[in-house]
């Protein structure tokens, strides 16, 4: 077997909420977004950096409360950009962590969880 991709897939439930946290915060793009028909739930994809992420309102699709871990690099830049924005619903803190890298997480309006992580030493898996 060989992997392509792994998109996760997180469950909103307010698509102008998500699009206020994912895209003018987190600074993700739309690449494509779905809905059947008017007034039914919406289904799109955002992407930052090569990070793809499925946002999806249809009940069944993801569970509320999910935690995505990337391995990344620019975590401090990144971070910063982030609350230079002074977003009201969130102000990540910056730490070192146990494993061994410079870490934040933001939590979505849905409770799902987003773990933005970069090794500080020098193996690099």
């Amino acid at each position: 077997m060989k992997v392509e991709k792994v998109i996760p897939m997180l469950r909103i439930f307010d698509y102008d909420k998500a699009v206020e946290f994912y895209v003018d915060w987190l600074g993700f793009t739309i690449n494509w977004e779905h809905r059947f028909e008017p007034n039914t739930p919406v289904y799109f994809e955002v992407e930052r950096d090569g990070i793809v992420l499925h946002l999806s309102e249809h009940h069944g699709d993801g569970t509320p409360g999910s935690h995505v871990f990337i391995w990344c690099e620019g975590v401090a830049a990144y971070h910063e950009e982030l609350i230079n924005k002074n977003y009201k619903y969130n102000r990540p803190g910056l730490e070192k962590t146990f494993y061994e890298a410079l870490s934040f997480i933001v939590n979505d309006p849905f409770n799902n969880r987003i773990s933005f992580n970069e090794r500080i030493n020098d193996n690099k898996k």
